[in-house]
């Protein structure tokens, strides 16, 4: 059956947000490739690049059907430099593909309930399966491997009980109660994606050509150590293990795998999920400590966020998104 109903602005803004994200992805999968030793690591990233391309192909069906130009996005031919040197260890592939995997799932699982059109919302809903599919291989090639760090075991509860004063919710002074499971599991899942931004940073900090965009790899390196600290010292307080860091997993290369662009809009894009995940922690926070520690993150992000659309503005790399009609130009005739 013909579909006839128009893209809604929620379908056009998922579907380019998916589809530039997935271009990246391509390229970034395209150099591991190139530099991979461990075969079962290489047939895990054998199975991210296809089911990227996948996306790609499906989205861009959709886009030829309703006469909609697609994205530029990224190309491996011109932000790609496949014969660079390594840059990053196999092991560190395995971090990095359970971090962008998890960003693919909130941006795919948050638009399942705003995609109206039938073949737009099975797609986006086939696109979360395939997501969760591949975090499930992720998780388990990386405990074979010993590479998983789980997060901290805590004691099972004796029995039920109800919280009976107000300083339950307190965390600065006075009686602060030990963390519940759900701060406990949200401090791992931020430290986990630190962990792996932080070596991806490293790298691109290393083989960045533009001042500019060094500068700016060089301060996210800076901030995401920052909340890597605060984050495992609430866990240490409560005698619970931290995330190790992946910093050694980073070869010194300097010569750039990447176009300046793609580094850049990565680090925007990928830090715009940190904000969404901050977020999620604070709604399932019940410590005031905790609850202004992710709110000052997410101020760091967003003025980091920023700058780098700032960079991506001056260089001329920033993509418009689709838009809303301007009103005021169309009744001014311009």
């Amino acid at each position: 059956m013909v579909n006839n109903q128009q893209l809604t602005s929620a379908e056009m803004g998922k579907l380019w947000a998916v589809y530039m994200g997935n271009s990246m992805s391509i390229c970034v999968l395209s150099y591991f490739q190139q530099h991979c030793d461990d075969p079962e690591i290489m047939d895990i990233l054998n199975k991210a690049k296809s089911t990227s391309t996948k996306f790609i192909s499906e989205i861009t069906k959709i886009y030829n059907k309703d006469e909609f130009p697609i994205p530029i996005g990224f190309d491996v031919k011109k932000d790609v430099n496949l014969e660079a040197p390594r840059l990053f260890a196999d092991e560190f592939y395995l971090h990095y593909l359970k971090y962008a995997a998890k960003a693919g799932l909130s941006l795919y699982s948050t638009a399942i309930p705003i995609m109206i059109r039938p073949d737009v919302r099975d797609m986006i809903i086939q696109f979360n399966v395939d997501t969760v599919k591949l975090l499930v291989s992720l998780n388990e090639l990386l405990e074979k491997k010993g590479f998983l760090t789980k997060p901290p075991v805590i004691p099972i509860p004796k029995e039920v009980s109800f919280v009976e004063k107000q300083s339950y919710l307190a965390g600065f002074v006075g009686d602060v109660r030990p963390l519940h499971a759900l701060e406990v599991a949200h401090l791992h899942d931020n430290l986990e994606n630190n962990v792996a931004s932080k070596g991806l940073l490293i790298g691109f900090s290393q083989v960045a050509e533009h001042k500019k965009v060094k500068e700016f790899m060089i301060r996210g390196k800076e901030i995401t150590m920052n909340h890597i600290k605060e984050c495992t010292e609430k866990l240490h307080q409560d005698s619970l293990p931290g995330h190790p860091l992946v910093d050694d997993l980073v070869q010194t290369s300097t010569i750039p795998p990447f176009s300046d662009k793609l580094m850049t809009f990565h680090k925007i894009d990928m830090f715009s999920m940190k904000i969404r995940s901050y977020a999620n922690a604070m709604s399932l926070n019940g410590r005031r400590d905790i609850g202004v520690m992710f709110g000052k993150f997410i101020l760091d992000i967003g003025r980091y966020v920023e700058d780098g659309a700032n960079i991506m503005i001056d260089e001329g790399w920033f993509e418009k998104p689709p838009h809303a009609a301007d009103r005021n130009s169309l009744v001014d005739g311009k």
